[in-house]
């Protein structure tokens, strides 16, 4: 519990106001969907380290995320040559409907990568998690409403808990992968 802690301390330490660090972040979790999160920090690394992150071409920011494996690596290099343009605004609905490839995972993700807390990353670990617990009976399609609602039980049962939001995800996500990460 105490490396959850620190890492959420990470977060919430996180200087929002250095822009570079706050769009690798960005890009990090438009990578993420149906990649490994290794996969992904090793490509924004790459990224950064070759000068591409910024001013690399959709080639080359594909080239670089195929390489490092992450999966639809010509559709997230678009992406990710896109939100270069997009002014990053803290709230989660703005980040949906104007960073293409943000979904509320997503953007839940990057805000609470951010230190913007109190938002649910329904991914697979924490869906997975929820049924095992008898929080939820199955996986919904995650539309906007059936996402909110299971947000609002995930938050609901980590309170009964004695656990925030990012403490449970943290450990749910600790727990199938064997180490805490982003």
């Amino acid at each position: 519990m105490e490396e959850i802690k620190n890492k959420l301390s990470e977060f919430k330490n996180f200087d929002r106001s250095d822009f570079k660090k706050v769009f690798e972040e960005l890009v990090f979790c438009l990578m993420t969907p149906q990649s490994k999160a290794l996969s992904a920090d090793k490509a924004v690394k790459e990224l950064v380290k070759k000068g591409l992150l910024f001013e690399g071409s959709v080639k080359d920011v594909s080239n670089v995320l195929r390489s490092c494996g992450v999966r639809f690596h010509n559709v997230k290099s678009e992406r990710i040559v896109m939100a270069r343009n997009k002014k990053v605004v803290f709230c989660r609905d703005w980040l949906v409907k104007n960073v293409c490839g943000f979904g509320l995972k997503e953007a839940s993700h990057f805000l609470r990568n951010v230190g913007v807390f109190g938002f649910a990353i329904l991914d697979r670990h924490i869906l997975k998690n929820l049924i095992v617990r008898g929080v939820i009976s199955e996986i919904p399609i995650l539309n906007k409403k059936n996402y909110l609602k299971i947000e609002i039980k995930f938050k609901v049962y980590s309170k009964s808990l004695g656990l925030s939001v990012e403490e449970l995800d943290l450990l749910f996500w600790s727990k199938e992968t064997g180490f805490v990460f982003k």
